[in-house]
């Protein structure tokens, strides 16, 4: 993979951009301390602006790293404000292959932002840095997060049994792919790249 670190991406809608210090209150307060948001994730709720502190501290300054990706979903008619997160979770090089992850706050979901997101850094990864796979996956009881996946393009590939834990406790997992031959195959509309 060519690896470029956490470049900025916009859509339509939404600005996909480095977290800064700054970020603080708003990570805890739009989405982090929510326990129905982190219902089904593999991190606790953040319980105070210090621990969101501490989270930021750790992720500005992994942006050194050429393989960091984390982007703070921000709409753009509410200026700067991150609503969200969608990084890169896992990665293997040996076969080209991330895996992501995402949420947003519980005030923006079923308005298409997640996907829109999701969308916004699939040409990144696959026509700039030459990933061959973007996998995800969700606890099944989590539907609206598979149904992200699907909008954007990934496929079902099935349900692992008991394969995960998240704050439920251990979960089944179902994965979903999108491989870059699906992509170009159905290569969507461009999207600029800061």
């Amino acid at each position: 993979m060519n690896h470029l670190g956490t470049l900025q991406i916009e859509t339509d809608r939404l600005k996909l951009r480095k977290f800064n210090k700054s970020d603080s209150q708003a990570l805890f307060s739009n989405w982090g301390n929510d326990m129905e948001v982190t219902k089904f994730l593999t991190w606790s709720p953040i319980m105070s602006v210090e621990t969101a502190d501490s989270i930021l501290i750790n992720w500005t300054d992994s942006y050194s790293d050429d393989k960091f990706y984390q982007w703070a979903i921000v709409l753009k008619e509410n200026g700067n404000e991150p609503i969200g997160t969608i990084n890169v979770v896992h990665m293997n090089e040996d076969i080209d292959m991330v895996h992501i992850g995402y949420c947003i706050g519980r005030k923006w979901w079923h308005k298409g932002i997640t996907s829109e997101a999701f969308n916004g850094i699939i040409p990144f990864l696959i026509e700039r840095l030459g990933v061959k796979r973007i996998e995800s996956r969700h606890d099944p009881r989590n539907t609206n997060s598979g149904k992200v996946m699907l909008k954007c393009g990934l496929h079902y590939e099935g349900t692992l049994r008991n394969a995960d834990i998240n704050n439920q406790g251990i979960c089944d997992a179902s994965m979903y792919a999108l491989l870059s031959e699906d992509y170009y195959n159905s290569k969507g509309k461009a999207i600029s790249f800061a």
